[in-house]
């Protein structure tokens, strides 16, 4: 019987390759498809800051590439990591972290 894969195994895959990939909005409200949405909230207001780390926490662990590409701004990316990495599990901070310097943590 083969072990299970790693919840980390691709993660790496599903980061973009740097923040101008990165053309989500700033503000405003973004509704979430239900392949991202599909346990709770699905609406989310940018200027609420609470809701936008929810956003990107859910973005960032459940979506592939294209929806960090298409969900996610640069911008807010860098202000809010030095919060959001917290909330994410240690895989997911080394792979963002490892593949946009701008993001890199000491």
């Amino acid at each position: 019987m083969s072990a299970l894969p790693s919840r980390w195994d691709g993660v790496e895959r599903r980061v973009p390759d740097s923040l101008a990939d990165l053309r989500g909005p700033a503000t405003g409200v973004v509704a979430l498809p239900v392949h991202l949405g599909w346990s709770g909230l699905v609406e989310f207001d940018l200027l609420d800051p609470l809701l936008r780390m929810s956003l990107y926490r859910t973005v960032i662990t459940g979506g592939g590439r294209r929806d960090a590409e298409s969900y996610l701004n640069a911008g807010l990316l860098v202000a809010d990591w030095p919060t959001l990495r917290r909330g994410l599990g240690p895989g997911y901070r080394r792979a963002w972290e490892g593949k946009i310097a701008a993001l890199g943590w000491e």
